[in-house]
């Protein structure tokens, strides 16, 4: 089922729902039931599954010259959202990125996701590869997610890359795209991020799942901004709750989002990352119920494979 007919299906209850992460490459797929069984009593409607590009790391041969090599740490994508169905019944929703895709290579993963009867798809610009500062798009690649969302709204038209197939078969992809309540770090200004999200909707994304934040009113102002521009998709808003006093810098830094003070003094003078976590625990669950009765239809944790702190404040929001 679509994201979409989730969200009319719920008939205005909210539903919890939440992403995870590959396993580092060597591990089972028995870590993820793992992170997900768990979260399961909530009955997610779907639950994301992230891609995580390639990675250049260089090995010394025995002559002193290094060596580049394209390391993929997190595979298995496909597979996890595939074994998610099976096992779950539940829909599984990958990431699909611009970055390390031709735009063949990417037609050749929908095509796998339709057989695999896969109906929704995140489509992202994604991240820079490490120690690279810019993103650098494949040769043949889609540059942003606009062009990634055209090319798989067109092959759900059954318009393929290769123009003389005949009978082509029309996939039927729901689309997601991210948004920012805080802007893009990349954006020049936040009219402009709105101004290319509106481009992504147009061009056939159907709904928006948000950057995290910690100020649910940054979230409500930009929900009404994309109103005012006529975007009517429904918006998911995207929650994490703080864990460690180390994400006090790690988190600003990797995603340009602010800490609101109070949290921020909460997690200084707490004793330790014990005391750390139960207070992201209530800041997040404060920010659930206030989103809840705001009547926003769907609510996504990112896990990143940790369920403890999602079902402490799912037990206390669902």
């Amino acid at each position: 089922m679509k994201v979409t007919e989730h969200i009319e299906n719920a008939n205005g209850k909210t539903q919890f729902t939440f992403e995870i992460l590959p396993p580092l490459k060597g591990q089972n797929i028995q870590s993820i039931f793992d992170s997900i069984d768990p979260l399961m009593e909530f009955n997610p409607p779907f639950i994301d599954v992230t891609y995580h590009r390639e990675e250049y790391m260089y090995k010394e041969l025995p002559s002193g010259l290094l060596e580049k090599k394209v390391v993929k740490k997190r595979p298995g994508t496909v597979g996890i959202c595939s074994a998610i169905q099976n096992k779950y019944q539940v829909d599984a929703i990958p990431h699909i990125l611009c970055g390390g895709f031709t735009k063949e290579d990417t037609e050749n993963f929908l095509i796998d996701l339709d057989f695999l009867g896969i109906q929704n798809v995140v489509a992202l610009r994604g991240d820079a590869v490490k120690n690279e500062i810019y993103f650098k798009p494949e040769k043949e690649g889609n540059q942003y997610a606009t062009e990634l969302v055209t090319q798989i709204a067109n092959l759900n038209k059954g318009i393929y890359l290769d123009d003389d197939l005949q009978n082509t078969s029309a996939t039927n992809f729901c689309i997601g795209v991210a948004g920012y309540p805080e802007k893009h770090m990349e954006a020049p200004s936040f009219d402009s991020d709105i101004y290319f999200l509106k481009q992504k909707i147009k061009n056939g994304a159907e709904y928006i799942v948000t950057q995290l934040f910690f100020d649910n009113q940054k979230f409500f102002d930009f929900v009404a901004k994309c109103r005012k521009e006529g975007i009517t998709v429904p918006i998911i808003p995207g929650l994490k709750p703080i864990a460690t006093k180390k994400q006090l810098n790690l988190i600003p830094h990797r995603f340009k989002v602010d800490i609101p003070d109070d949290l921020i003094m909460e997690v200084v003078r707490a004793k330790d990352n014990d005391a750390v976590r139960q207070i992201g625990i209530e800041w997040c669950t404060a920010q659930s119920k206030e989103l809840v009765a705001a009547g926003i239809p769907v609510l996504h944790y990112y896990s990143m494979g940790k369920p403890d702190n999602i079902k402490a404040i799912a037990k206390e929001v669902f």
